[in-house]
């Protein structure tokens, strides 16, 4: 059974079974409808965090509004409109998501002049740093960090020494921006992973269709190399009817017997084709029907047809053990004498063949397929040299190497060796 290609999309998970539980620009990796007008649709958790963002720049400028009220060092008409400013950022937190990096530069001189807008710069450099690369970060959260002592110089605490509140406030600028930047790197991560998953099943698609590609070629040169042979086969005996008929009924009967044995192979042949390619175990290359793949020891029994189809085969089998020959390699070299044997047939018709076989373990196995120049006129044959080039491919894929070609005199030659592990 041919191999099916995995699903379109994965079996749906947590990430795609509650996307409003996800950030956004997530939702929309993995949910493109959900952008709309170039900007992906807020989820339910972007409507949660930024209430929180809302509510924790408002409950800092609160504590802030109280701290520059009660310091000595602002007159009340600075304390209100401080208030009034922070209560401004506080609003323009809702902004942070359609313009981080404008909302944070705002924030800078914002913040170095009110108290109270100390709630909203933090959520603004904190924004910055989730949903913009580090450039922006570094550039902005490092002048942030920077006006610090300046903001404490120009509005002393009057609580805390001046050195230790610049190092609390610098720590918390710093732990917020790092924070931010985890966020981000943790959604990349999560994008990463989806984008990986995506191109693993993008892959295995693609290899399932070449898996399809190569067992469609496997079937292709399996069925040349077999079915060149019957045919041929039958062709020589079915011209013989043609050209006497007038030969005698025990002639005619045996031709006819050949001809149904030999499509009765075919089809057999054929069904071992399509049974070893189905077969679960590629190493076990068995056929249905209890039939097996022809190896070596059925070279002989591949001879005696020919011969009975009236060619004149010569064989040299110098394999003292045929049945020990590994069973690749003897398929292998079965198969590549197997179309020597039809080559010659069809290219040299009365031309004696010989076939040469011979090899040991560690040695490899070589197979060799010679005949003369055909006796009289050979006519053309459509197709000519596929087969040599599945053979070239057969012997190349199991490790070895094949020639072919010409001879002095009008011969012609196929010469081939199959590893054969010690």
């Amino acid at each position: 059974m041919e191999q099916q290609p995995p699903p379109a999309h994965p079996t749906p998970g947590p990430e795609y079974r509650w996307p409003s539980l996800l950030p956004a620009a997530v939702a929309a990796e993995l949910d493109p409808d959900r952008i709309r007008n170039g900007r992906p649709r807020r989820t339910v958790r972007d409507w949660v965090v930024d209430f929180g963002c809302f509510f924790t720049a408002v409950f800092i400028g609160l504590v802030g509004a109280q701290a520059v009220g009660e310091n000595p060092h602002v007159p009340a008409g600075l304390a209100q409109v401080d208030q009034i400013v922070g209560a401004l950022a506080c609003a323009a937190v809702w902004l942070r998501r359609r313009w981080p990096v404008g909302l944070a530069i705002a924030m800078l001189p914002v913040a170095l002049v009110s108290d109270t807008a100390g709630g909203a710069a933090t959520v603004a450099v904190f924004t910055l740093a989730v949903h913009r690369p580090f450039r922006y970060v570094a550039w902005i959260g490092g002048i942030s960090v920077a006006l610090v002592p300046l903001f404490y110089w120009l509005r002393p605490d009057p609580d805390l020494p001046y050195l230790v509140i610049i190092a609390f406030a610098m720590l918390l600028s710093v732990t917020v921006i790092g924070w931010g930047m985890f966020v981000r790197s943790r959604r990349q991560l999560l994008l990463s992973l989806r984008e990986r998953a995506a191109r693993a099943e993008s892959e295995a698609a693609l290899r399932a269709k070449e898996a399809q590609r190569l067992a469609r070629e496997a079937i292709a040169r399996e069925m040349h190399d077999v079915l060149a042979h019957r045919l041929t086969l039958l062709s020589v005996h079915a011209g013989a009817l043609e050209f006497r008929p007038g030969a005698p009924e025990p002639e005619i009967a045996r031709a006819a017997g050949v001809i149904r044995d030999s499509a009765h192979e075919a089809l057999q042949d054929l069904r071992e084709i399509i049974g070893v390619l189905r077969a679960d175990d590629h190493g076990d290359e068995g056929a249905e029907g209890g039939r097996p793949q022809p190896t070596l020891a059925a070279l002989d029994a591949l001879v005696a047809e020919s011969r009975a189809a009236g060619m004149k085969v010569t064989l040299d089998n110098r394999v003292a053990d045929p049945a020990a020959v590994p069973a690749g390699a003897g398929r292998n070299a079965y198969r590549i004498a197997q179309e020597g044997l039809t080559n010659a047939r069809k290219h040299a018709p009365g031309a004696e063949v010989t076939v040469l076989v011979a090899g040991a373990p560690g040695d490899g196995l070589t197979v060799e397929v010679r005949n003369p120049a055909p006796p009289g006129e050979v006519p053309v044959v459509p197709g000519s040299g596929q087969g040599l080039i599945g053979l070239t491919e057969r012997a190349t894929l199991a490790g070895g190497r094949l020639d072919h070609g010409a001879e002095g005199g009008g011969g012609f030659r196929v010469a081939a060796w199959l590893p054969w592990a010690p």
